[in-house]
């Protein structure tokens, strides 16, 4: 069964509401694309879950198209701080739940396992912990039957989609993830797998290469092949963050104002991730941040703060 399909048309699938878990790491493989066509398509109500906080969700929350956020903290790395999903917090103009990574990644691991809830230490006597408690569908303190001790039980995670960004997928949906992966959890939870890749491989390479299969194909629903799809944030061995770029978000991100003007000429000014790639960056940006295959990012590269 061949599972590529333009990004667009796997979008317009996606109901207002949905429960989206989103991967990526702070301004690692994240779905710049995938976010972008959401806002595009003008999809509302969202639920989000990411481990690590990052750009997509900044701007899927700054945007209006989230209902709720749940997020272990999360930033845009050196460059600055996610400020639509601050304020978000501060005016409460969305539901932000605030978890620690790993107490999201139990969570997610549980889901993926297909087990109501894992035991934890983590969280236990922090601010935030009593926060979430006021939720007893995500955690609840609970007695071990073994020794007796207390433990913070967190209850499985399986959103409607999650969604990831790799760097190779062939026909059949099998997908390779060179460097960290840390998102393994989140792809496997969702009750549908898309994700967006660099480009599509044969299915005789990954048969000549199993080893190199991240996530087999029984995990995923959909497979985009959206170039730089994680712009302009990195994608390891394929191309480094485009600093520039990421300053410019952080800038206008800081107020409402200014971030509203971002997106009117940057996502929906444009009709693809292509089109903001070029707006973005202008024409040739990509070389200039094209990874050393060696080191799998920009050698020497030197940010200036």
């Amino acid at each position: 069964m061949n599972k590529v399909r333009e990004l667009s048309d796997i979008v317009s699938e996606i109901p207002n509401g949905a429960e989206i878990g989103l991967g990526g790491f702070i301004i690692n493989r994240c779905g710049i694309a995938f976010a972008a066509e959401l806002l595009r398509q003008r999809k509302k109500d969202l639920v989000l879950y990411s481990m690590m906080g990052t750009m997509d969700a900044d701007l899927l929350v700054g945007a209006g198209a989230v209902k709720s956020y749940s997020y272990g903290g999360g930033s845009l790395d050196r460059f600055g701080r996610l400020d639509r999903v601050n304020e978000a917090i501060v005016k409460k103009t969305t539901e932000i739940k605030e978890y620690s990574g790993l107490a999201l990644a139990l969570r997610f691991l549980a889901g993926t396992l297909g087990i109501p809830f894992i035991p934890t230490k983590t969280l236990i006597g922090t601010d935030l912990l009593e926060e979430l408690m006021k939720d007893k569908d995500c955690v609840q303190m609970g007695t071990s039957p073994f020794d007796g001790d207390q433990y913070l039980f967190v209850s499985k995670l399986q959103p409607e989609y999650s969604v990831i960004h790799a760097q190779m997928a062939d026909e059949k949906g099998n997908i390779v993830i060179e460097g960290p992966t840390w998102d393994l959890e989140t792809a496997k939870a969702g009750k549908k797998l898309i994700v967006t890749v660099e480009q599509l491989v044969s299915n005789e390479y990954i048969k000549r290469n199993p080893e190199k299969v991240t996530i087999p194909s029984v995990y995923t629903y959909a497979v985009a092949v959206v170039p730089a799809g994680a712009y302009p944030g990195a994608t390891h061995k394929v191309y480094d963050y485009d600093d520039q770029a990421l300053r410019q978000y952080a800038k206008v991100n800081q107020s409402q104002e200014t971030f509203d003007a971002y997106v009117k000429e940057y996502i929906y000014g444009t009709k693809n991730h292509a089109e903001f790639i070029e707006k973005v960056g202008g024409a040739g940006v990509l070389n200039t941040i094209r990874a050393d295959l060696a080191y799998g990012y920009v050698k020497g590269k030197v940010v200036l703060s």
